[in-house]
């Protein structure tokens, strides 16, 4: 939590975070084995935050949305509330929650300081334990009221799986608007529930396929500023921009590694071939890791860094590799009809997600990492682009419905169920998951 804090101090969002309060420990009996192969959703009540200005409930609401929208949880409706709550400091009436097959049950209030910043607190109940789970509370500034909400859902999440939320993030994409003869693409960046859009740059220039730093808000993406593709590293919070080169004929921007002090890339030299190369951020220097007479492309670090996934159509059509990050023992790992393409391996380090294109349709698998237990989570039209949620279990891309005129994103969780659209203005494409926020 103290990372929480000094973090966002700077970027001016919480200004204090106190210690929580105090949990019994006994075992909870609510709890979500989510490597199941279907989760059936928890039954949570989550109660209207106790405030004076309704922004009590708006955080509540914002809770329920994040938690039914993992697939895991089903909050209650209201209307079949039995107790009101009062004090959310004193135990409720748990007989009244267990009636109603409230598992876990959510109590919080909002009350303002005398200097004016906003304290947010919130408990978790186990009903039919009879025992509280989890207690803690928050400073900020109104404004930022959005983002605690986003922080006690992550909270909820993780005590009743075991897992990492994913809620307090962002995700980086691609705003499109006009017609498709005359298409104004401007780099965006919103909360992972579609909220708090922001435009990062103009639109007098494409820009294209940012991907997240896996260690700050930072960014990569290609823009055609000068009608050739650039690369850009952009820091999200202070908006300084730098060029990291001129690449001509390059088609993706470059993925970071794990600790943030290179990205990988696919470059297409005079040879006329198409191969991977690693740049140091800070020397500028390029290591060459493929030297094929194909195509190879849409490289991916594993979060360990000693590993990369690419396509490549060596084999006749493109299909998906893998090798160590100094380009050794390069070995094809997918034998599935179609062709696959930008593959990316996931923060857990188990699954590459991956878009396949078979049968006239497009396709978002994830596969194991040697190739084996391939699976289809959705299939359409036209998707691709898939990016993880930082806890692994959750996938966005975008895809094209036939005759709708253009992409929008979406989201998947493991189990292929829980496919839901992330609402934006426009359409939109390219999406990129940031790290959690600390």
């Amino acid at each position: 939590m103290k990372k929480l804090l000094k973090s966002l101090m700077l970027v001016g969002a919480l200004a204090g975070i106190m210690g929580s309060f105090a949990t019994l420990p006994a075992r909870a009996l609510v709890e979500i084995d989510v490597n199941k192969g279907v989760v059936e959703p928890l039954p949570v009540a989550i109660t209207d935050f106790l405030s004076g200005d309704g922004i009590g409930t708006e955080i509540s609401s914002i809770v329920a949305a994040d938690l039914q929208r993992s697939g895991l949880f089903a909050p209650i409706d209201k209307g079949a509330f039995i107790e009101k709550i009062s004090n959310p400091d004193a135990a409720p009436r748990f007989e009244d929650w267990k009636v109603i097959n409230a598992q876990a049950l959510v109590t919080g209030r909002v009350t303002q300081e005398a200097d004016g910043r906003l304290r947010a607190e919130f408990r978790l109940w186990d009903t039919f334990a009879g025992q509280q789970l989890v207690g803690e509370q928050f400073f900020s500034s109104k404004a930022n009221m959005r983002r605690v909400a986003h922080i006690i859902a992550d909270a909820i999440y993780e005590r009743l799986t075991g897992e990492k939320g994913y809620f307090d993030t962002r995700v980086v994409f691609i705003d499109e608007s006009g017609s498709k003869n005359a298409r104004k693409k401007r780099l965006a960046i919103m909360d992972q529930d579609g909220a708090n859009v922001r435009y990062l740059s103009d639109g007098r220039a494409i820009s294209m396929t940012p991907r997240f730093s896996p260690t700050r808000q930072e960014i990569t993406y290609m823009s055609y500023e000068s009608g050739q593709p650039r690369v850009y590293l952009l820091q999200i919070e202070t908006g300084q921009r730098e060029l990291v080169g001129n690449f001509p004929g390059m088609t993706f921007a470059p993925r970071f590694s794990p600790d943030g002090q290179k990205v990988i890339m696919s470059l297409l030299r005079d040879d006329g071939n198409s191969n991977i190369f690693a740049m140091d951020l800070r020397s500028r220097t390029t290591t060459r890791l493929t030297n094929s007479n194909s195509i190879d492309t849409s490289p991916s670090y594993s979060p360990d860094g000693s590993k990369v996934v690419f396509t490549s159509d060596r084999g006749g059509q493109p299909q998906i590799y893998a090798m160590g990050a100094d380009g050794s023992g390069q070995t094809r790992i997918s034998f599935g009809g179609g062709s696959y393409s930008t593959p990316v391996w996931s923060p857990r380090g188990d699954l590459i997600a991956f878009t396949k294109q078979s049968g006239g349709q497009f396709a978002i698998g994830v596969m194991r990492t040697d190739g084996s237990g391939e699976r289809i989570l959705s299939t359409g039209f036209s998707q691709e682009g898939p990016t993880w949620a930082p806890n692994g279990r959750y996938i966005m891309y975008f895809k094209e419905a036939a005759g709708s005129g253009g992409p929008r994103l979406y989201s998947i969780d493991l189990t292929g169920r829980n496919e839901q659209q992330i609402p934006t203005a426009n359409y939109a494409s390219d999406p990129a998951w940031s790290p959690l926020l600390e």
